[in-house]
């Protein structure tokens, strides 16, 4: 076995466990009447902060665990980009999740349940991964843009500010 082998091998068992904790993190927060998610974010071995799913429990349908987690690393680290972590989480990121962990820029994310296992379980993420494979005329909700004035004034103010913290 070769080093890159073994080094592959520790990060494999390493992924393991964190996603059996996920994945306990998940049956904890059905038992307390949240939804079957759980998620963690991780640095340099070490869990930075934790999410459960809290969609029903808060009334928050972007409440999902991966969400919740990358809210409370950034609260933690005190920075809203989480270069250097994982996201590991019991399924595998809905496509709100996914645009989460690419806007805080985790480094990779890990999954237990895939989005079939998810539809099998009750939850439209495959159903959300289709619709964006659909062209917006088709989709059940209208997505459209109005003329206003200047649309794009939001965008020259913010190009404008000399303090602005570019993300």
């Amino acid at each position: 076995m070769t080093d890159a082998d073994a080094a592959a091998d520790d990060d494999a068992q390493r992924d393991a466990r964190w996603l059996d904790e996920a994945v306990a993190l998940a049956v904890e927060n059905v038992a307390a009447g949240g939804g079957p998610f759980g998620a963690l974010i991780v640095r340099d071995g070490a869990v930075v902060a934790t999410g459960v799913n809290q969609v029903t429990t808060t009334n928050d349908p972007t409440a999902h665990a991966e969400v919740v987690a990358i809210r409370a690393a950034c609260r933690a680290v005190g920075d809203f980009r989480l270069d250097g972590c994982v996201l590991v989480t019991s399924c595998e990121p809905c496509p709100l999740c996914l645009a989460a962990a690419l806007w805080a820029r985790v480094d990779r994310v890990v999954y237990a349940a895939d989005r079939h296992d998810a539809a099998r379980g009750g939850f439209d993420d495959l159903a959300f991964y289709e619709l964006f494979a659909t062209p917006r005329d088709r989709w059940p909700m209208a997505v459209t843009s109005a003329p206003v004035a200047d649309p794009a004034a939001p965008f020259s103010a913010w190009r404008a500010k000399p303090d602005r913290v570019d993300y």
